[in-house]
């Protein structure tokens, strides 16, 4: 049994079933893949695939069993591999964080520079990405940390904490009307405006669907769109109103436009930092979660991973 047979598994079933398709992921031959799975499965002496002909279908019921476990394996292989290279040189070696658009480039600037300075060694990789993305890279062990504030929490390989809070605002043109409007902002006023915001999933969408869903309002919703900049581009141009995060709002380089806080229609959002459970930090991603988030020293981190992993 060996890693290249387990990867065969791993990527033909992520593949949909197609040979071709895993093979090019692995960068090997589709018979190589082939020959590579029926090895395995001669070993263990079960079948993992539902064949038709020379064409995979699906799973049998004992591969779909132990799909998680080789997925655990090739998990526990990295972490043994990160393990071995820590213990080695704790101020050297890869950093990798994976970070929506808006946290990317908001939120996680100052703790890089500050992280830079204290490990001049540690290469750093910033990936950016939707949130899924970003926990499925947690998941596949592509990034030590991931950052974002949807879907982190709905996986429960991950081990999700809560970091930052933030509130959504509304952006508009400094002469329109809305920015003139007497006393707080409402639901009302704001859906008579096209509005220009998030891509679904991203940076808080769902609560500003479901604050309008609950007030029975239908928004023309004109641009969709996955940075906060592109939003701020298009609300500069008058294409609508805008509402993003406000950490993606500074005044000294937004002079085109005005701000009104939306908190009170679409509540506070919470910014999760997860890692994947059970799996080993080296001594500078503790360092680097906290010149991001200073509330969550190693202590807390690891008190928050025992209690996990006890429930």
């Amino acid at each position: 049994m060996n890693f290249q047979q387990l990867r065969s598994v791993r990527e033909t079933v992520r593949s949909g079933f197609n040979l071709t398709e895993a093979a090019q992921t692995l960068r090997a031959s589709q018979s190589g893949v082939s020959r590579q799975i029926r090895d395995l499965e001669q070993e263990l002496g079960i079948e993992l695939f539902v064949r038709s002909g020379k064409r995979l279908t699906g799973l049998t019921p004992p591969g779909d069993h132990l799909l998680p476990i080789i997925e655990r394996v090739l998990a526990e292989s990295r972490h043994l591999q990160q393990a071995g290279h820590a213990y080695l040189a704790q101020q050297q070696g890869v950093l990798s964080v994976a970070a929506t658009h808006s946290q990317a480039r908001y939120a996680l600037p100052r703790a890089v520079q500050e992280f830079r300075l204290r490990f001049p060694g540690v290469r750093l990789h910033l990936h950016q990405g939707s949130p899924k993305q970003v926990a499925q890279m947690l998941q596949d062990g592509e990034a030590d940390v991931g950052i974002a504030t949807e879907a982190l929490a709905d996986h429960s390989q991950l081990l999700a904490l809560p970091c930052r809070c933030w509130r959504h605002v509304v952006i508009a043109p400094l002469a329109h009307p809305l920015l003139r409007a007497q006393g707080p902002l409402t639901l009302e006023q704001l859906a008579a405006w096209p509005l220009i915001t998030y891509d679904n999933g991203l940076t808080g969408r769902s609560r500003i669907d479901d604050a309008f869903a609950r007030a029975g309002l239908a928004p023309e919703i004109v641009l969709a769109a996955m940075d906060a900049d592109v939003i701020k581009t298009y609300v500069a141009l008058g294409m609508g109103v805008g509402i993003v995060a406000d950490l993606a709002c500074d005044p000294e380089r937004d002079t085109q436009l005005g701000t009104l806080d939306a908190g009170h229609l679409f509540g506070v959002n919470q910014t999760k930092l997860a890692v994947r459970r059970g799996g080993y930090l080296r001594s500078y991603v503790y360092a680097f979660i906290e010149c991001f988030a200073p509330d969550l020293p190693r202590p807390a981190i690891e008190l928050a991973a025992a209690a996990a992993n006890d429930a």
